[in-house]
C-alpha cells in the first residue's frame, strides 16, 4: 500500500521564455489544468496549485481543482511549498511532492514512487529522482545536473560537473561512457518532509549552492539526507520555450484528449 502523500504544483505567472506559460492552451486547456490530469492519476490525498496571479487560480477552480495564492517574492519553488504547507496546517511527517506546473507529460507513477522513497527512508528529509545517463554529450554537458549516490541510494553530491570522473578511461578519449561508470542524470522532481520545509527557508545559502548554482545542495551542505529514486528511463520533457509548447501539443493532438 502507497504511504499517504499530498501534491503541490507551484505556478508562476511570468517567464522569461514563455509568457503566461501555466495559461498556454494545448489543446483547448490551460498547461496547469493538463498537468492536474496527468498527476491526478498518482494517488495523492490532496492536490493544490500554489500560485501568485489570479489567472492561474481561476483556471485552477473553475477546473475543478484547489488552489492557494502564494506570495510574489518566493526565491524558490520550496520556499513557495513551505508557505503552502504552513497556510494549509500540514503536519510535520506528512509527505509533500512538489511538481512543476510546466510538466504536462509527466509521469503519475513516477511522482507516486517518488513520496513512496521518502517515506521509506525515515532518515531522509527529501527524495528525488534520476536515471541512468548513456550520452558522453550529455555527461559534459553543464546544463544537465548529475548526482552521486551512496550505497544507501542517497545523494553524496549534485554537480553540472561529469561526475564520477572517469579518471582512467577518460585519459584520452571523452567520447562515451565507460561501461559500468554509474552516471545519473538528475530529474528535478523532490518529495519533502514538511518538517524540512518548515527549516528550509532558515537554512543559509551555501558556498557550493552558489556556484553550481544548485538549490538542493542548501540541503546536502546542512546536513540533510536525500533519497534518489531511480527511474528506468528519462522522463518526458518539461515546457521552458515555445518549440516545447508545440512538442507538447503534439503529443495531445495524437492522444486525442
Amino acid at each position: 500500500m502507497t504511504s499517504p502523500f499530498r501534491i503541490v504544483v507551484p505556478a508562476r505567472y511570468a517567464s522569461t521564455r514563455l509568457p503566461a506559460k501555466p495559461l498556454a492552451d494545448i489543446c483547448g486547456k490551460p498547461m496547469i489544468v493538463r498537468v492536474l490530469e496527468r498527476v491526478a492519476g498518482a494517488g495523492a490525498i490532496e492536490v493544490c496549485v500554489a500560485t501568485d496571479h489570479e489567472g492561474v487560480r481561476d483556471a485552477v477552480l473553475a477546473a475543478g481543482g484547489q488552489a492557494v495564492m502564494t506570495r510574489a517574492d518566493h526565491p524558490s519553488g520550496t520556499d513557495r511549498l513551505a508557505e503552502v504547507a504552513g497556510l494549509r496546517g500540514w503536519g510535520d511527517d506528512e509527505i509533500v511532492v512538489n511538481v512543476q506546473g510546466d510538466e504536462p507529460l509527466i509521469d503519475p507513477a513516477a511522482v507516486a514512487a517518488v513520496a513512496e522513497a521518502l517515506a521509506a527512508d525515515p532518515d531522509a528529509a527529501i527524495a528525488t529522482a534520476a536515471h541512468a545517463l548513456v550520452s558522453a554529450d550529455d555527461a559534459f554537458n553543464p546544463n544537465v545536473v548529475k548526482v552521486v549516490c551512496d550505497a544507501a541510494g542517497r545523494a553524496l553530491y549534485f554537480s553540472r560537473a561529469p561526475i564520477p570522473w572517469a579518471r582512467d578511461a577518460w585519459a584520452g578519449r571523452r567520447d562515451e561512457i565507460p561501461l559500468g561508470l554509474p552516471m545519473r542524470r538528475h530529474v528535478g522532481l523532490y518529495a519533502y518532509r514538511v518538517s524540512f520545509l518548515r527549516r528550509y527557508a532558515q537554512l543559509e545559502p551555501s558556498p557550493l549552492e552558489h556556484w553550481e548554482a544548485l538549490e538542493q545542495l542548501r540541503a546536502l551542505w546542512h546536513g540533510y539526507r536525500i533519497q534518489v529514486l531511480d527511474l528506468a528511463s528519462a522522463p518526458a520533457a518539461g515546457v521552458d520555450t515555445p518549440e516545447d509548447l508545440e512538442r507538447v501539443r503534439e503529443v495531445y493532438r495524437v492522444a486525442g484528449v
